[in-house]
């Protein structure tokens, strides 16, 4: 895979501040909301993701003028990591680029179940972001079967709804999740 541009790259570019301490109170502000809304849901508390990034509510506000564009920003920000991962993995042998990608994948869903709850399926951000998502892994998912590894009587969409089902159930912790996604990827791959 090539450093191509992708829409939400460009996206999270344009909204990131360019000031270092703004920065840093920015991506403080993401990583608190993120945690925020994985624990709480879309009725995060805006005051509790201030005080989780070590901010005042100003700042918060300063960043992002409403929920709205906080919910976009983290969920930008996530798909940003998965093209990132993809982009790290592009190298590695098919399968195993694969799965890595899918792993982080099943992280990047506890967050958008949340964020999804703020933001429907018409919304530019999403569009691009869903976009950036299939042209990052799909052609990780091709790879892997061109190679043999994957089963070619399915898609990409079709692996990732497999997944997303996955990760929507309820786990005791992390660990058994990911041994639940294990077995079902055995049955992807040949």
């Amino acid at each position: 895979m090539t450093d191509r541009s992708f829409p939400v790259t460009e996206i999270v570019a344009s909204r990131r501040p360019h000031r270092k301490d703004a920065a840093r109170n920015y991506d403080a502000l993401l990583a608190a909301a993120r945690e925020a809304f994985a624990q709480h849901g879309a009725e995060a508390s805006l005051e509790d993701i201030a005080r989780r990034a070590g901010v005042g509510i100003g700042t918060l506000y300063r960043n992002f003028p409403s929920r709205r564009e906080l919910f976009e920003s983290v969920y930008a920000d996530e798909v940003n990591a998965l093209v990132q991962v993809a982009q790290e993995v592009a190298d590695q042998e098919p399968w195993d680029a694969l799965t890595a990608w899918l792993d982080r994948f099943a992280g990047y869903m506890v967050t958008k179940r949340a964020v999804r709850e703020a933001l429907n399926d018409e919304s530019e951000i999403f569009a691009a972001c869903r976009d950036s998502m299939y042209a990052a892994g799909g052609p990780l998912f091709e790879r892997a079967q061109a190679a043999g590894e994957a089963r070619t009587d399915m898609n990409f969409v079709e692996l990732l709804r497999m997944v997303a089902g996955i990760t929507a159930t309820t786990f005791d912790d992390d660990a058994q999740r990911d041994r639940v996604l294990g077995i079902a990827l055995d049955g992807v791959r040949v």
